[in-house]
């Protein structure tokens, strides 16, 4: 066995509160569409109540606080969607072997080894020089091929969904309201868009969303999104527009075409 870094997907929660959880991924996510890709359920980030010490003798103090995260409801709501839950980072005692209950890894950080310090050096005298044949083995990495952008020419209905992995999407057609278009790039819709547009699927937080008809009924960019909760702006709705990050704040700007 050899031990090798990987770059995963990681879902990173803030509240411990399953209701709240699943209707913020049903939001951002919708059901899938991500082939079952391994992902790390990440709990630093969720609210925890302070430990307060036990005089000896006396019994635990039981406080208010968040409850522990119901993994196996995430492991549920994870794979329901395509993707794999493989580890769990940042979790207590009891959610971690509730996590080993469910095959998941502890992702818990490795620390970092100290440097020696540099031996001294000898006295110039007892130096004498080693010559020795050494073999050196060099890994190379090769660029991965650019993966082409994905085009799609034909009308997307409700329920359907489209995902570039590792690429832009173009879109020639009209998006109606219920479809999902999905990009780890941008998203590209050379007709009006009516349904949900995720552009940045992986964190690509310079990605955008451009279409020729801005009626999308939720944007994502990078895991920042707006629903039709917020009506679009008057000077984009309905009209050319792109999308963009600045900072976390969706930006709509109305484009010239």
């Amino acid at each position: 066995m050899k031990s090798r870094r990987f770059s995963l997907l990681g879902l990173v929660l803030h509240s411990s509160d399953m209701a709240e959880i699943s209707a913020d991924w049903a939001a951002r996510a919708g059901s899938g569409g991500f082939e079952h890709e391994p992902v790390v359920i990440d709990l630093s980030a969720v609210p925890r109540a302070p430990a307060v010490p036990v005089p000896e003798g006396q019994a635990p103090l039981a406080l208010d606080g968040p409850a522990p995260v119901d993994l196996r409801g995430i492991v549920a709501l994870l794979r329901a969607s395509q993707l794999q839950p493989v580890a769990v980072a940042g979790a207590t005692a009891e959610e971690l072997a509730l996590a080993h209950e469910l095959g998941l890894a502890d992702a818990a950080d490795e620390a970092v080894p100290e440097r020696a310090a540099p031996a001294a050096a000898a006295p110039a005298e007892t130096v004498r020089e080693v010559v020795r044949e050494i073999v050196v083995e060099k890994i190379v990495e090769r660029p991965a091929a650019p993966v082409p952008t994905m085009i799609v020419d034909k009308p997307l209905r409700s329920g359907q969904r489209v995902y570039a992995k590792g690429s832009d999407l173009v879109v020639l057609a009209l998006v109606n309201h219920g479809a999902e278009v999905i990009a780890d790039g941008s998203v590209h819709v050379y007709a009006p868009l009516r349904g949900k547009a995720i552009a940045g699927a992986r964190g690509d937080t310079s990605a955008r969303i451009y279409a020729h008809s801005l009626e999308a009924e939720l944007l994502s960019i990078a895991g920042i999104y707006r629903t039709t909760e917020n009506p679009l702006p008057a000077e984009v709705a309905g009209k050319p527009a792109q999308v963009l990050l600045d900072g976390e704040k969706l930006l709509m700007q109305p484009l010239s075409l």
